[in-house]
């Protein structure tokens, strides 16, 4: 007759244990070293943008801070790592928008970007511009999608291949101006560029990171900036609505995601060292240098620009009948 009151007490008392240890998750984290797993090639930039990330949090914690290039499969791979690792914040994923279309480009991926990652932060993004050979016949953007409005799938636009961020964006820009142009699908955005150079495809919607260079060589134009605000490393370069496509905003992003089931308390310290870093006038000053608009901010934002994202690709690539093989 005596247990039930001992069970409850010795119940109640692993509560108050549970509640007090849990943020127990979190003390000395990171005592060891962290990976930031990037699902892409070394060199290019998702890498570099990890590479300084790490550097930052390395310098805050004490610890060693590793970038694991795992590419392949359009990303997947290395998600799909993340996915399946250890759910303790030791390895962490530096996605990118990728991520958000690959869940219905890739309808028997072995994750799920929305179920099994937890989002630890954004890191920023990068509005995609517009961009023309410097020896186009067009001007600015509505000349574009005058003659693209007069002569109905005339018009080329190329990108690094079927379901790429420049593909997805250049569909986007066919859905919002209500025009028909040919998409031309490369095997990765050097070789589309060089056609672009050469005048063989007419238009990209590309990543700033990739076209600045060029632009600055005064090799290509921009028409616009996929954005409602102006790029500070072009500050000369309307956006589309001043171009005269209001609405039509495609971007790159990278974020941080760690495997769902880690810890919310360690999920809350890998916050705040992303957020330290981003906030870090040095770390700041070269992702700004790089073309990133950095944007440091809570789980929640970040989690529902995530699943923002995921709605917005899934209705352009089943408008567009896009597949990737």
């Amino acid at each position: 007759m005596h247990r039930k009151p001992w069970r409850a007490a010795a119940a109640a008392l692993g509560l108050i244990g549970a509640l007090s240890g849990a943020p127990s998750h979190a003390a000395g984290f990171p005592d060891r070293t962290l990976t930031i797993v990037v699902p892409f090639a070394p060199g290019g930039g998702v890498d570099m943008i990890g590479r300084v990330l790490a550097q930052q949090m390395s310098k805050e914690t004490g610890q060693t801070v590793l970038v694991d290039d795992r590419p392949g499969a359009s990303a997947n791979l290395g998600a799909g790592y993340v996915a399946r690792a250890k759910p303790d914040g030791y390895t962490i994923l530096l996605a990118a928008n990728g991520l958000a279309a690959n869940a219905t480009l890739f309808p028997d991926a072995p994750f799920d970007p929305l179920k099994d990652f937890v989002p630890v932060g954004k890191v920023g993004e990068a509005p995609l511009v517009v961009i023309v050979s410097q020896k186009s016949r067009f001007e600015n953007l509505r000349q574009l999608l005058d003659e693209a409005r007069a002569h109905p799938g005339k018009l080329t636009f190329g990108s690094a291949g079927n379901g790429s961020s420049q593909h997805l964006a250049g569909e986007l820009l066919k859905m919002d101006a209500h025009i028909q142009a040919l998409h031309v699908p490369y095997k990765g955005g050097a070789p589309a560029t060089t056609d672009l150079l050469g005048g063989r495809i007419d238009f990209m919607v590309q990543n700033p990171l990739e076209a600045l260079p060029l632009l600055r060589s005064h090799q290509l134009r921009a028409l616009a900036v996929a954005s409602d605000q102006r790029l500070k490393l072009l500050p000369d370069v309307p956006t589309a609505a001043q171009a005269g496509l209001p609405g039509y905003e495609a971007s790159v992003w990278w974020g941080v995601v760690a495997p769902a089931r880690t810890p919310a308390p360690v999920v809350r310290k890998l916050n705040e060292l992303l957020d330290q870093a981003l906030n870090d006038p040095a770390t700041k000053a070269r992702l700004e240098s790089m073309g990133v608009v950095v944007q440091a901010g809570t789980r929640g934002q970040f989690g529902s620009f995530l699943h923002g994202e995921v709605f917005k690709w899934r209705k352009v690539i089943q408008t567009a009948h896009i597949h990737v093989n």
